[in-house]
């Protein structure tokens, strides 16, 4: 026969709630009476079930279980526990009887329980078991309360750590937190995979190759572990402030070192390049040189001696004579101060300045190889500057490659066909154009006339393109060779229009 509920005052006596003893008076307030009690525990917003210690039959139930049960008190005694709970095997009559044992033998015992409302619906509840003995017997009272939505929550967030935790992981980035004495006290695995297992807590100035540590902004910097050989990292800083957790400065960094290599190869490169373009240069303005300042010396010395001659006697010509020596070597100065100016130019120094005026600087050395061949070289050049930034010296050096390449091309033309025409223009999305055009056989089948193979001379090496395509495109512009009408070739490049 199941017992009466007992009387709220034998309860709260048994939980060590009743009201005070006699005598005692609350200074501001009258004492809580017995049932006063009762109407506390229908307002709890925590379930509670109130089961026999001995039987674990249900004796009570306050509202907030009635409500999430679905079942009214006396709905709710005969049930068992497998009539409100979740039908799995965690959840069946034994285990239930087994946790309510617990809390019997130990006083208090806690699990989680799926209870199963009169509707079907299932609530996963963290439920807390605790003995309660009360005068006339001993009673387990269950507290529980929903926490489906808590668990749902903390599924989300350990998903959420676990990805970042991956994504971190396999970051190729590493990351680390440093405090004001630019202590470690965050590192990604990422950043202990880069700079070894005692970064963790290690004083970063150690792994820093080149100075301070990094404070602010982004750089490049030489990071290693001690004892290790340093790499190059590009690195960027910046502060943070996660509430209590972390506080100081942010590095992301990531490895560069294959990277600063091949910039390095690139620069020994260019270098190298400069310097095959200049001394091509000057083997060029040598020969001129060689071949031009002969001319007027020799007239020069035929006029002074022819001059000589004469000074016994009052002749005239002696005057003309001196004169046109004269002339003659301030010609062969002019052609020296010319080379000098030209060599003294051969530093690289990249400025702005106007494509038809470097064509201009040129076209002295192009006439002359010009007049070697017996070739008409004819300049079709903008009156409006084409602004463009380079090194003078390197384009002139293309210009000049590319009409010598034309004129030794035509010179094996008929007298007649023997021209060579260079152009510039403006082009409409604002680029700087050259074209270098000729009338001879053509260009070769295929598309390897800039990789250094190609050259219609006897005794040529080809070389003299390939400078020509590494100049250009190191100055951000393309150059392409064309077929001409009828026949001959078209070879141009573009650079961009100067800033």
């Amino acid at each position: 026969m199941r017992r009466a509920w007992p009387p709220s005052s034998a309860m709260c006596s048994g939980w060590g709630c009743g009201p005070p003893p006699t005598g005692e008076r609350h200074p501001m307030s009258s004492p809580v009476e017995p049932a006063d009690f009762r109407v506390l525990m229908q307002s709890l917003k925590y379930c509670v079930l109130l089961h026999d210690a001995r039987t674990y039959e249900i004796l009570w139930a306050n509202r907030a279980a009635c409500d999430l049960l679905g079942w009214s008190v006396d709905e709710l005694k005969p049930l068992k526990a497998p009539d409100m709970s979740k039908n799995a095997r965690q959840y069946s009559r034994e285990l239930g009887h087994r946790w309510l044992g617990r809390a019997v033998e130990d006083g208090v015992s806690a699990t989680e329980w799926c209870y199963r409302s009169k509707t079907g619906e299932e609530t996963l509840t963290e439920a807390i078991a605790i003995r309660v003995d009360l005068p006339g017997r001993t009673a387990v009272m269950v507290q529980f309360r929903d926490i489906a939505e808590e668990k749902a929550v903390r599924r989300d967030l350990c998903r959420t750590e676990s990805r970042l935790r991956t994504f971190l992981g396999s970051l190729a980035e590493g990351i680390v937190v440093l405090d004001d004495g630019d202590r470690v006290v965050f590192a990604s695995e990422s950043a202990v995979r880069l700079l070894g297992d005692g970064l963790r807590g290690a004083d970063f100035a150690d792994y820093c190759h080149d100075g301070p540590v990094p404070t602010a902004g982004e750089g490049r910097y030489r990071f290693a572990a001690p004892g290790d050989g340093p790499r190059w990292y590009a690195s960027t800083c910046q502060h943070i402030e996660i509430e209590s957790d972390l506080r100081g400065r942010m590095l992301l960094f990531y490895d560069i070192t294959d990277r600063v290599r091949a910039e390095e190869e690139h620069r020994r490169e260019t270098q190298h390049l400069d310097h095959l373009a200049r001394y091509n240069a000057m083997g060029d303005m040598a020969m001129a040189i060689a071949h031009e300042v002969s001319q007027p010396l020799a007239a020069a010395y035929n006029f002074v001696e022819g001059a000589r001659g004469r000074l016994a006697t009052d002749d005239t010509s002696v005057a003309f004579g001196l004169d046109n020596a004269a002339r003659q070597i301030e010609r062969a100065r002019r052609i020296l101060g010319s080379l000098r100016s030209y060599v003294g130019r051969l530093e690289p120094s990249e400025r702005l300045t106007d494509l038809g005026a470097i064509v201009r600087d040129c076209a002295y050395f192009i006439e002359l190889r010009a007049q070697e061949h017996s070739v008409a070289v004819a300049l079709d050049l903008t009156a409006e500057p084409l602004p463009v930034r380079c090194e003078n010296v390197l384009i002139g050096q293309v210009v000049m490659n590319l009409a010598f390449n034309a004129v030794d091309e035509m010179a094996r033309c008929p007298l007649a066909e023997r021209r060579v025409r260079i152009a510039t223009r403006l082009m409409a999305d604002g680029d700087a154009e050259l074209t270098v055009t000729d009338w001879g056989n053509g260009l070769p089948p295929g598309d390897r006339i800039f990789d250094g193979v190609f050259t219609s001379k006897e005794n040529g090496s080809g070389i003299g393109l390939a400078l020509s395509h590494r100049i250009i495109t190191r100055h951000g512009g393309r150059i392409d060779a064309t077929p001409n009408q009828p026949h001959g070739a078209v070879f141009r490049f573009t650079l961009p229009a100067g800033v």
